[in-house]
């Protein structure tokens, strides 16, 4: 299949059906408000560490719905000992630059460019972009950030600097908000949100619900 080259000056997406097989579906264009917006709401992501962007929508998608959430008894004495505290919004540039900077296993770089840094520092500032932060004292360990429109939220990335800091600010976020988000995007697998309950979906499934959900 052809490989869709966006251009800046025109704001669009070809349909997520001419996706490659790992979910590749276009190069190029930009980061404003706008275009990410439209890539949401149309089931696609932006992903890369160098210029084109590259732009996703993987079949199938990894989500979790918020009454699926599953907490360990380990966990349930943690969030119970108040070992953790749980904020909203607090310092969402500095979340973002965290999971830009955080360590990951296998990998030598972040698709978290500083572009990216500053484009959704403004859909957070525009109230489409929230941050979950996870503290011990003073000290901020951990926390999460994504997108949310309408009942949907679509989760970027996390970081965690102490054991079960993500896991933490994660399922707070999630029983915070059970009643006001329908779905929770995941976009890939990992096993740390498998454990949490998160499972795989169609494409087909996950659009249907976004496009239900977005008011």
């Amino acid at each position: 299949m052809p490989l869709y080259y966006l251009p800046e000056n025109e704001l669009y997406f070809p349909p997520v059906s001419m996706s490659e097989p790992d979910g590749l579906l276009a190069i190029g264009g930009d980061l404003t408000p706008e275009r990410l917006l439209l890539a949401y709401r149309s089931g696609i992501f932006p992903w890369y560490n160098r210029k084109p962007i590259l732009w996703w929508s993987p079949d199938p998608r990894f989500v979790l719905y918020p009454d699926e959430i599953k907490v360990s008894g380990s966990m349930k004495q943690v969030l119970k000992k108040d070992t953790f505290r749980i904020s909203f919004n607090e310092c969402f540039e500095t979340v973002v630059d965290r999971c830009r900077t955080a360590p990951r296993e296998g990998q030598d770089g972040t698709w978290i460019t500083r572009d990216m840094l500053r484009a959704y520092t403004t859909l957070h500032k525009q109230g489409y972009a929230m941050s979950v932060e996870c503290w011990q004292g003073t000290e901020l360990v951990g926390g999460l950030y994504g997108v949310r429109i309408g009942r949907c939220f679509f989760g970027e990335s996390m970081f965690a600097a102490v054991s079960n800091a993500s896991k933490a600010a994660f399922i707070t976020f999630v029983q915070q908000y059970r009643t006001q988000l329908a779905i929770i995007d995941c976009q890939v697998h990992t096993p740390h949100l498998a454990s949490l309950g998160a499972r795989f979906i169609s494409r087909v499934s996950f659009l249907d619900t976004v496009q239900r959900n977005l008011d």
